[in-house]
């Protein structure tokens, strides 16, 4: 069996080594998996006629099994990526995250979810964001904050856990606190509310002794210090 390669941290290349990994609850992306049921109880109703969602670095296509009634529209760099997500429906286009192709006011729904903290500029992605949200449209990000605990957890400690990130996925330089895309985001137009996340304790370590059951991620009011995330509207007119 030949091992990955050892990528630098936060290199994009490491999605094309794990590309098995997209459709694996057990995998290396399994926490990725449960981010993305977090996702799905943001999510409004679909438009009675339908709607669009946008999902800016989609990945393998995590969010499918969520979009019912939304025509959903994956966009992602990698090309191994976009091949995962379309084996789950989605219609994969591949672009940058910080210039999407894609219309403005295109979208009902934009999602961003473990976009933020992969980019040097997170307002560009932002920016790009909200422009193809629609008037009363609707965003949802999540991402990981730049904190201390949040790089003592989900860096020195999560990386060697078993549904924690993969190896040198994430450059805690990168991370991004709240209000900075609070304020990034009202600029263009969304106010956006946090919460942050942690993983059920009991859900988690039935994943540790059996690898089969989901781990459900809770809403954190209290804290964002770590994994958070957003929703919020797009101003109309």
């Amino acid at each position: 069996m030949v091992s990955a390669p050892v990528r630098p941290r936060n290199d994009p290349r490491q999605y094309d080594d794990l590309v098995d990994h997209w459709h694996r609850t057990d995998g290396e992306f399994a926490a990725l998996h449960w981010l993305a049921a977090a996702r799905a109880e943001l999510l409004p109703p679909p438009p009675p006629a339908g709607g669009v969602l946008v999902d800016v670095a989609c990945g393998g296509g995590l969010m499918a099994p969520h979009t019912e009634g939304y025509t959903h529209i994956g966009v992602d760099l990698m090309g191994s990526a976009l091949r995962a997500a379309s084996d789950r429906g989605l219609v994969c286009v591949r672009g940058d995250a910080t210039a999407l192709p894609l219309a403005d006011d295109s979208a009902d729904v934009v999602i961003a979810g473990e976009i933020l903290e992969h980019v040097g500029t997170p307002e560009r992605v932002v920016a790009e964001v909200a422009r193809v949200c629609k008037p009363g449209g609707t965003v949802i990000i999540d991402t990981i904050n730049a904190t201390w605990w949040a790089r003592l957890t989900m860096v020195t400690i999560m990386e060697r856990l078993p549904g924690g990130p993969p190896p040198r996925i994430h450059d805690p330089a990168l991370f991004i606190r709240p209000n900075e895309l609070a304020a990034a985001f009202a600029a263009r137009g969304v106010a956006m509310s946090f919460r942050g996340l942690r993983a059920h304790p009991v859900d988690y370590l039935r994943f540790l002794r059996d690898r089969r059951r989901p781990v459900r991620m809770l809403p954190n009011r209290w804290s964002t210090a770590t994994v958070y995330q957003g929703v919020g509207r797009k101003r109309d007119g």
